[in-house]
Formats: structure tokens, sequence, C-alpha cells
């Protein structure tokens, strides 16, 4: 009977230094814990360049540089969307896709703790077309002289065919009857 006093009073005496072992252990954040970074605030603003009126539904695309992937965010009906999860000192690249206007990009640096961006968006340009004409351009870089040959080099070829002519003219006359004929020209029957 006395041992078994002993032992159950061993085993609760063990119970409770583990308890004490653990709640110790618990306490702890690990090894190397580090803490993360303070993240910036950044509200963005989507406008039309126009009449300063929100849009909305645009696509905000936040993309950190050097490193993979992207971030899509879309403007509420103020044009507006938060982003609260980069870290600050971050370099990113934003970019602003809507339907019907020009797309917008810009790289920007997270450098504050909260950052209020505003962006206006323009409506597409007029297309360019080679086919129309443009006062705007010197009148020497309308593209004339690149497609036409020169009078010039017309003068250099007719030299050229004049000079060919002479030294086939030549040839000609080397082989004299008592020659001995070229094999690789053809002979007359």
């Amino acid at each position: 009977m006395l041992f078994r006093r002993l032992f159950s009073l061993a085993l609760v005496l063990g119970l409770a230094a583990a308890g004490l072992s653990a709640s110790a252990q618990s306490n702890r954040r690990g090894r190397k814990y580090k803490a993360p970074a303070p993240t910036a605030r950044v509200e963005i603003t989507i406008l039309r360049a126009e009449d300063d009126k929100p849009i909305e539904n645009a696509a905000v695309v936040f993309t950190l540089v050097g490193d993979q992937g992207n971030m899509e965010l879309k403007t509420d009906e103020d044009g507006k969307t938060l982003l609260d999860v980069l870290p600050v000192g971050s370099k990113v690249l934003l970019q602003v896709l809507a339907k019907g206007y020009q797309t917008y990009g810009k790289d920007y640096t997270l450098d504050k703790a909260q950052m209020a961006l505003e962006v206006k968006l323009k409506r597409p340009g007029k297309q360019y077309s080679i086919y129309e004409r443009h006062p705007d351009q010197a009148a020497e870089s309308d593209g004339a002289g690149k497609d036409k040959p020169s009078d010039t080099g017309k003068g250099d070829a007719n030299k050229s065919d004049k000079g060919s002519a002479k030294t086939d003219e030549s040839s000609e006359t080397t082989n004299q009857p008592g020659s001995k004929p070229d094999a690789n020209q053809p002979q007359p029957q």
C-alpha cells in the first residue's frame, strides 16, 4: 500500500513537471522569429481625363519589380481601390486597363506608409496611316527617294554593261582559227 501511494505521488509530480515545461515552451515564438515588414496602404483613384468622373470596374494591376507574379484589383463605383499588402519600400509597376481607354503604366516606389495615387485615363487617339498625308512631316522624308532608283545608278549600270560587252568581244577575238578552242565554251559545228 505504501508502494501505491509513493507511485501515485511520483506520477502526480511527474505530470506537474511536464505541464510546467510545456507552458514555458509555449511562451517562446520559436527560433529566429522575424516580424513581418510594415505594409504600405495605397489608395488608387481612376478618373476620366476629359471630365474627372470615376471609371468603374477598371483593372488595376500591381507587379513587384524583381518578383514573379502580380496582383489585380478592380475599382468600385467611385473609381477607387485599396492595396495594403505590399511592404513599405517596394518598387512596383502600376498598370491600369479599362475598356475604351488607353492603357496606363508607370513605376512607383512605395516609400510611405500611406499613399494616394490618382490616374487619369485618356480615350484612344486616331491611328497613324501611311496612306494619308501628314503636313507636319518634312518634304524630304516622304519616302519617294527610297523606293525609286536614282538616275545616277542608271548611268553606272549602263557603263558596266558597256564594259562587259567589250570583254565579251575581246574573248571572241581571242579564239582565232589557229588557236586551241576552250573546252568550257560551246563550239560551232
